[in-house]
């Protein structure tokens, strides 16, 4: 019998193959399934003998133990997905999963930030930093992060190559391995033009002093991937934040790309034209950001509106 931890090893392999999923989730489905793996064997089961009670018992069990519904939904997708590849592969001949209902994702609505907190963000990136390059290297990190609503991976692990010549757009690579066009505002493509110069200039003065490589990337590391790490922008967002005079707690990379999605939606953007920029592969998963709109502008009338007003004597 074909051990469950090949099973998984299969099924990543073929999902990286065939879906070009990325490498967080191939993790995230390694986890997933390994613990339902384990749980399974603790029952003298496997993949190949689960049945449909079974994997409900699972989900149940994951609820008993305290698991957040998103995590609860995001196992019961791992499985189905592994058990459709089963079944197309042939080592199962039905899906046992094919049934069963999730408890599906919550509805919060995305946290964001005002445009005075992402201003203030900005003038922080400006200021902030030991040296002119320091500085110019946060404008940039900041200035499009916020222009363009990348994620943080394809924001440290952009080519240097996408942002020669002054463009007007720039070409992302995204989830799955998937290109998409997002266009630059002029302090974005300002700042751009800034670290760019002082970049190469470090670059060459390393290349004479040490005969460095030059790295092929716009923000490089010294690290393994060669680029800066989405963990070292992480602690340097927050640090920002504090000399921005917000709370930590509410800044992050993807904060900043709601903010993005919001402030553009509420100025009157397309959803489409957000939906392409942000990547995203379904347009269900940006209309959320028109209840972040919804929100506001129902405090806004509740504020404002007299006769919203308790006293309207």
């Amino acid at each position: 019998m074909t051990p469950d931890r090949d099973r998984i090893s299969a099924f990543l392999e073929a999902s990286a193959a065939e879906a070009g999923a990325a490498r967080n989730t191939l993790l995230a489905y390694g986890r997933d399934l390994g613990d339902f793996s384990g749980w399974l064997a603790a029952r003298g089961l496997s993949f190949a003998s689960a049945s449909q009670g079974d994997i409900e018992t699972y989900l149940v069990a994951c609820e008993a133990v305290g698991l957040a519904r998103a995590t609860r939904a995001r196992r019961l997708s791992a499985i189905r997905q592994l058990y459709r590849f089963a079944y197309d592969d042939g080592w199962r001949g039905d899906n046992p999963s094919l049934r069963l209902h999730g408890p599906g994702r919550g509805k919060a609505l995305p946290k964001t930030l005002s445009l005075p907190e992402v201003e203030a963000l900005l003038a922080a990136a400006r200021a902030q930093g030991r040296t002119e390059t320091d500085r110019a290297r946060n404008t940039c990190l900041m200035e499009l992060l916020y222009a363009t609503g990348m994620r943080v991976s394809e924001l440290v692990g952009l080519p240097v190559a996408a942002a020669r010549g002054d463009p007007r757009m720039l070409l992302i690579r995204g989830k799955g391995g998937k290109d998409r066009m997002v266009p630059l505002s002029p302090p974005a493509r300002t700042a751009l033009a800034a670290w760019l110069a002082l970049r190469d200039a470090e670059e060459e003065r390393a290349r004479i002093a040490r005969k460095a490589a030059p790295s092929r990337f716009l923000f490089p590391g010294s690290g393994a991937t060669g680029h800066l790490t989405r963990q070292q922008f992480f602690l340097q967002l927050k640090a920002l934040a504090v000399a921005a005079g917000i709370a930590p707690a509410r800044v992050s990379p993807h904060v900043l790309r709601h903010a993005f999605a919001s402030h553009l939606l509420a100025g009157g953007a397309d959803l489409r034209a957000i939906q392409m920029m942000l990547g995203h592969a379904d347009l269900s998963t940006t209309e959320i950001y028109t209840h972040v709109l919804d929100a506001r502008l129902r405090d806004l009338v509740l504020d404002h509106h007299p006769l919203a007003r308790k006293d309207t004597r």
